[in-house]
């Protein structure tokens, strides 16, 4: 099978405390925090959008793995805040980043999940033999409706994986992937809204934990593997809790799953969520370790991964400014900032 041979990651560094959103709408802040388990969430620039984002996390990738762009046979781009209708995002950080003109492409939604439907198809493409390697983006500036619950989460970053069959270039192997999908609709946007809608607690059962454990349990079942073989569990993120619970109804640890808890600091970065989450895990994974993986997109489904690092990884990271300093590298704005930034005033 194919496998991962760069991967990059963007985080922007203006920064919104919870606290602060709570406070313009009088709200309980240590009661809203507590139960989301995020205290901060990541903001665009005011000049940023998803594009640009996963223009950013594509250099990053083409950095590490130090390919000829052109070599690139596909590009999906995966996203819910495209910044056109019409006019693709694909197409766009293709050029920038030098790729083609002979590639496949496409704009891929699926809520949060996009991105991660992307990697494998590219997977399958390189499999097939009909491309060498393939890059599979996902950015977002999430929406939130202010005074709505995703006002506190909805956040903005990218990452971005290329990947190859070539075993000399490859820092972790996909071992696994499968999916399940069913039409639960419990967060949804018709054309022309500017905003999603929700759910509420439905997005809880039977969205996120129905498909994210059957997915998981799915995994565990094909590849015959138990959750104490793995060094690392990564969980599609909307809030602090649902990985954390999900994480253990699986039968993986606080240790296993911490690393990849980018969402306690950068909110939900909708489908760049999961997939930022592993690569602050590929940031500090050793050779030989197990990563299992399952995101989600409601709607509703989880695609699954299960990844083994190689050697070739550890002089990988060294190309790489890691997810954890771009999040220590931040600047915090007010909530009348925060509204300018992401154009809502």
């Amino acid at each position: 099978m194919a496998g991962i041979v760069g991967y990059g990651a963007y985080v922007p560094r203006y920064r919104v405390r919870l606290s602060d959103i709570a406070s313009v709408w009088q709200k309980d802040s240590a009661e809203i925090m507590g139960g989301l388990k995020v205290a901060e969430k990541s903001v665009p620039a005011i000049d940023e959008d998803a594009v640009t984002i996963g223009i950013e996390a594509g250099k990053k990738a083409l950095e590490m793995a130090k390919i000829t762009p052109s070599e690139i046979g596909c590009v999906y781009f995966g996203s819910e805040s495209h910044p056109y209708v019409v006019n693709p995002s694909s197409s766009i950080a293709a050029e920038y980043l030098q790729i083609g003109p002979n590639y496949f492409a496409a704009d891929l939604e699926f809520a949060c999940k996009a991105a991660t439907a992307g990697i494998q198809i590219a997977n399958s493409l390189i499999e097939s033999g009909q491309i060498k390697y393939g890059l599979s983006i996902g950015a977002d500036t999430a929406q939130g409706k202010p005074h709505d619950a995703l006002e506190y989460t909805a956040s903005s970053a990218g990452a971005a994986y290329i990947l190859g069959n070539k075993q000399s270039e490859i820092i972790a192997n996909i071992l696994v992937t499968s999916s399940f999908t069913s039409d639960t609709p419990d967060f949804w946007r018709r054309e022309g809204m500017r905003y999603p809608a929700h759910f509420g607690r439905f997005t809880g059962e039977p969205a996120y934990f129905m498909h994210v454990i059957s997915e998981g349990q799915k995994l565990l079942e094909k590849s015959k593997l138990k959750p104490s073989n793995f060094a690392y569990a990564v969980f599609h993120m909307p809030n602090g809790k649902f990985p954390r619970v999900a994480a253990k109804k699986l039968g993986f640890t606080p240790e296993q799953l911490g690393p990849s808890l980018i969402v306690d600091r950068i909110g939900n970065p909708y489908s760049a969520s999961s997939l930022t989450g592993l690569a602050a895990v590929l940031d500090i994974a050793r050779p030989g370790q197990k990563i299992f993986f399952v995101s989600y997109g409601s709607g509703a489904g989880s695609d699954g991964f299960i990844f083994e690092t190689t050697k070739k990884i550890v002089v990988k990271q060294r190309k790489v400014v890691s997810v954890e300093k771009q999040i220590e590298n931040k600047t915090y704005v007010s909530y009348s900032e925060y509204l300018k930034h992401t154009h809502t005033l």
